[in-house]
């Protein structure tokens, strides 16, 4: 009986999707991720696209766009969303730093202890917080439409030793973006900060030009670093790999408040399945590690709390050094506090 109801319900599903695709839009969004179809991007952007045309009745039509067809960066893709060539991009806090450097608040160090209390704070008013701040100096033009994630958390990775504890660190070559923020954060440690671009990163493994990483479990199985001697992954969990969504506002504001409704529902459920997605991928990429002989060190919560206190003065230096660096700085420590309230009061309630 439950297996004869839900055939039919998606059958249903299938012919109104028919249906929707067969009467013309009044409206089509154009999103682009610069990634590909086995990454969280992907798994949000189909979520929004089904989610929209369905609730819009067929309205909103929205075209997909993965790969580099249309930019092939964030500040040339924030730029075509800022002219209106596009109207959804999705970058990483790396990626929009150029045009809006305070969003690599997102990249501070040991800020958000875990999942619950970094999902409770992209949902709320941090995330509107830095909507309005990119409102303001986009001029209107560029809107911030939610944050979820692409990738789970970083962790250092290396080909030389477990670590430990920050000192462990010492004398390594971590492999960091061409960004002033990470770079600090390593320097912090100890460690050798060491820009490669990363299509070099595997070769750059190889050959030691670097001797470690700050990645997520996902990108560095399906990257095939193992390979190339990164045998090593301490799960520190230094920063959530937040995912900025990003939406021409004049396009945004151009629709019917109905319509509006719907993108604005479509981008949480969007930001729900890339909260989840990574949680599902790091299951099989972590087994896939081990089994390969990789070294998982979990740190105890003592050493967590020494590289917390190692780079703490990554905290001053964002602070005096990046554009309203500050202002958000003060948001998001106001907004993890809130989380930490809330998170604890359920776990409290739940435990009785």
């Amino acid at each position: 009986m439950l297996k004869s109801a839900l055939k039919t319900f998606t059958v249903a599903a299938m012919l109104a999707g028919s249906a929707l695709s067969a009467v013309a839009a009044d409206y089509t969004l154009r999103a682009t991720a610069n990634s590909n179809e086995n990454d969280e991007d992907y798994d949000g952007l189909v979520v929004f696209k089904n989610f929209v045309e369905a609730a819009s009745n067929g309205a909103i039509e929205v075209e997909l766009f993965i790969g580099t067809q249309l930019c092939s960066n964030g500040a040339e893709c924030l730029q075509g969303v800022a002219d209106g060539a596009l109207d959804i991009y999705i970058s990483t806090s790396g990626g929009a730093a150029g045009i809006f450097p305070y969003v690599q608040v997102l990249d501070l160090p040991y800020m958000m202890s875990d999942d619950r209390i970094a999902e409770h704070v992209l949902s709320g008013d941090f995330t509107r917080k830095m909507r309005a701040m990119a409102l303001e100096d986009s001029g209107g033009a560029i809107r911030l439409m939610t944050i979820g994630n692409t990738g789970g958390w970083r962790n250092f990775a290396n080909t030389k030793r477990r670590i430990e504890k920050p000192s462990d660190l010492e004398g390594l070559k971590i492999r960091t973006v061409v960004a002033d923020l990470p770079q600090e954060l390593v320097k912090a440690l100890g460690a050798s900060p060491t820009p490669i671009p990363w299509p070099e990163l595997f070769t750059s493994f190889q050959t030691g030009v670097v001797e470690g990483s700050k990645n997520g479990i996902t990108d560095i199985m399906s990257m095939k670093f193992p390979d190339a001697g990164l045998q090593y992954v301490t799960l520190d969990g230094h920063a959530y790999m937040g995912a900025l969504w990003w939406m021409n506002n004049e396009k945004f504001l151009s629709l019917p408040e109905d319509l509006r409704r719907v993108v604005i529902d479509g981008f949480h459920a969007l930001q729900q399945a890339t909260f989840a997605s990574p949680k599902r991928k790091s299951i099989q990429a972590y087994e896939e590690f081990v089994a390969g002989g990789g070294d998982l060190y979990v740190p105890t919560p003592d050493q967590k709390d020494a590289f917390r206190e190692a780079a703490a003065p990554v905290y001053d230096w964002f602070q005096e050094n990046v554009g309203r660096g500050a202002e958000i700085f003060v948001a998001l420590e106001e907004a993890v506090a809130e989380a930490e309230a809330d998170v604890n009061a359920d776990r409290d309630a739940d435990l009785n």
